[in-house]
């Protein structure tokens, strides 16, 4: 079957470990399936994979990719769930053996993927492939950092620091479908003008200050925009971590954070029942993942470049072909 992989570890030189080509069909075992995946969604997390982070060396070559939709050996049309672990009656994200697709075992990126029969849940007809396939990472990070870790409630407000994204893309549009009064930031005029065009009720440049205080920030970008990030918060809110694309130590300012209570989250991908209400929540009130171009597999290499460069707003999608 076609599939793109990684190689070997490339920090500096990401595309060099791209390889697309034929690599054997998947072969499950017992409590597994098989899934024609129709469609794939590209992350940063693929491109961290090329870089070897996050992935011991003896496990390359692997298939990359951890978004997928597809259809099962019996005609199922299916979201593939990323988190790969035995949640033991609790939640997956927190167990001793928890990985998502591509870093222990091949893969969205191909033309069919194993995966645990336990990890797809039914795609409703709302949904096309390559929307469904925009969901089991960022849409689903999303979801948790908002409603889980973050607990928000209709008419709070949320800061989003960062737009232009997957996950904050999707942040966007979850937290209006939920009723949130949202605020963004970012650099770029173009991707703050983009932000309001989703639903943002006030997109400012990074760091600037902020006319009201807000009860949670979902922070990515970590060293650049953590001191706004607490600086933003109302008394006793909480800022939701999920990433540090900008470095990963800024000041703690534990001054701040002790004097005015605030709350300091950490969040990682989601639940299988986390994405089958996600998904729920999309068939119900029309919202669909912003996508930003498809590519065909064959054409993989280019989606990973425009990745890199990050010109880009939504998703990018792979699909067979």
């Amino acid at each position: 079957m076609f599939a793109i992989t990684a190689s070997h570890p490339s920090p500096d030189d990401p595309l060099a470990a791209l390889v697309l080509g034929e690599r054997p069909d998947p072969s499950p075992p017992a409590g597994w399936e098989v899934v024609e995946v129709r469609a794939a969604g590209l992350n940063h997390h693929d491109v961290w994979t090329l870089r070897g982070v996050g992935i011991a060396e003896e496990r390359l070559p692997i298939v990359i990719g951890c978004d997928g939709a597809g259809v099962t050996a019996d005609g199922r049309e299916v979201i593939v769930h990323a988190v790969v672990a035995d949640p033991d009656g609790g939640d997956e994200t927190l167990a001793s053996d928890f990985s998502i697709l591509s870093e222990r075992y091949d893969g969205t990126f191909a033309e069919r993927v194993a995966v645990p029969s336990r990890n797809l849940i039914d795609k409703p007809a709302s949904l096309s492939f390559a929307e469904a396939a925009c969901l089991p990472v960022a849409y689903l990070t999303a979801y948790r950092m908002l409603f889980t870790r973050g607990d928000l409630r209709p008419g709070e407000r949320v800061l989003i620091q960062g737009a232009g994204g997957g996950v904050s893309t999707a942040l966007i549009l979850l937290a209006r479908a939920a009723g949130l009064h949202v605020t963004v930031t970012s650099r770029d005029e173009d991707k703050l003008a983009r932000a309001e065009e989703l639903g943002a009720h006030l997109a400012v440049g990074s760091g600037d200050r902020l006319p009201h205080k807000v009860d949670a920030v979902m922070e990515s970008v970590g060293d650049a925009t953590w001191k706004h990030s607490l600086r933003a918060l109302r008394a006793g809110g909480r800022v939701v971590v999920v990433g540090a694309t900008s470095g990963p130590n800024p000041p703690a300012d534990l001054g701040r954070v002790f004097y005015r209570q605030l709350e300091v989250i950490g969040s990682t991908m989601g639940t299988k029942q986390e994405l089958e209400r996600l998904v729920a929540m999309l068939d119900a009130t029309g919202v669909r993942p912003l996508i930003d171009d498809t590519y065909a597999m064959t054409d993989g290499r280019q989606a990973f470049e425009r990745m890199i460069e990050g010109d880009l707003f939504g998703k990018l999608v792979l699909t067979p072909g």
